[in-house]
């Protein structure tokens, strides 16, 4: 009975706001990485790329889908694009 009363959420636009959000973030963990690692990797620049590839391609998949459901939510929280109540 609950599944009938949900929303569904699928169709909502959140255009660029997650993939910005998702840059933002993995360029500072990217960051963070690069300069923790710099020393370990330095005669291996190769291993160091590749890892740092890896790295930020996983957290970009795994993050894309959480910040576009965080920003669907917010637009749900703040009755905003189509999710406020009808007017009439």
């Amino acid at each position: 009975m609950g599944a009938l009363n949900a929303v569904q959420l699928y169709h909502h636009r959140a255009d660029d706001g997650p993939a910005y959000l998702t840059i933002l973030i993995v360029g500072h963990i990217m960051g963070l990485m690069l300069h923790a690692t710099f020393g370990y990797l330095r005669e291996d620049p190769l291993i160091l790329a590749l890892l740092l590839c890896t790295v930020a391609t996983a957290l970009s998949l795994l993050m894309l889908p959480r910040m576009k459901g965080m920003i669907v939510g917010y637009q749900w929280a703040k009755e905003m694009n189509g999710f406020g109540r009808p007017r009439g």
